[in-house]
């Protein structure tokens, strides 16, 4: 049982909390499959055999990195044109192809909202000083879309433009919790995808996941989520969060590491 006033999760209190947004703190509206068909067309003239002949390994659209996440993809096939001296092809592949993207998530954004409880909820944890950080591979344009107000309840944004290397490279949320001035043992990564978890695992946090996006409480469990819930409100109130509407909803269905 949460002490008064404090966030608890796994037995460890909490000190910092740092979510995913998309399908965390968003209403999910992008079309991942419209986005891998808006990269492969971008793609696909810098992928067209030069007037030598192409070496023989390096096929036009790499069909088995297509299971890769769309910027891994675009970096896998950047990288194997680099390696075959087409660096000029490279360049400019990288450049549109990254602008496919940004393009689709911000048409997305404009049917975007967020989900009514995430004002409240990190009001309400701003008001019980735990600080909040926001991890996203989204371009800042595409957040601030829906969330305009953002500065205002969250200290901490950290977009792709922010970072090196996007989550799920643990230096994504590293960075997040060095401006929030908190450790990793006392922080906890939400979100709504596997790779969510596994980034909190990789930087050393607890991890949170919520169904609210697109992946199932199982694969989120199965990635080894601390706890699991349907949606940020649900978790936070079984935290230990209360205020704003919160308190009182429980965290029925969740289970510690996957285990009843």
């Amino acid at each position: 049982m949460s002490a008064p006033g404090s966030l608890h999760c796994a037995g460890v209190a909490v000190r910092a909390v740092v979510f995913d947004f998309d399908g965390t703190l968003a209403v999910p509206t992008l079309d991942f499959g419209v986005m891998r068909r808006a990269v492969a067309e971008a793609m696909r003239t810098h992928l067209e055999p030069p007037q030598r002949p192409s070496p023989p390994d390096l096929p036009v659209m790499d069909l088995p990195a297509m299971d890769l996440p769309a910027m891994e993809w675009i970096g896998h096939v950047t990288a194997l044109l680099e390696l075959h001296g087409r660096r000029a092809d490279a360049a400019a592949l990288h450049a549109d192809a990254h602008a496919a993207i940004r393009r689709v998530e911000v048409e997305a954004a404009a049917r975007g909202s967020l989900f009514p409880f995430t004002r409240p909820m990190l009001a309400a944890l701003a008001a019980m000083g735990v600080p909040v950080a926001i991890v996203t591979r989204n371009c800042p344009e595409a957040v601030r879309a829906v969330f305009p107000d953002v500065d205002a309840l969250c200290p901490c944004l950290l977009t792709r433009d922010d970072v090196p290397s996007v989550k799920p490279d643990p230096d994504h949320l590293l960075r997040a919790l060095g401006v929030l001035g908190r450790a990793p043992g006392e922080a906890l990564m939400v979100g709504d995808h596997p790779m969510d978890i596994v980034t909190g695992h990789r930087a050393g946090t607890l991890t949170a996941g919520v169904a609210s996006g697109e992946s199932p409480a199982r694969a989120l469990r199965d990635a080894g989520a601390h706890v699991v819930a349907a949606d940020c409100r649900e978790l936070m109130a079984g935290l230990g969060l209360a205020g704003a509407g919160l308190a009182g909803t429980g965290l029925a269905g969740a289970e510690p590491d996957g285990r009843e």
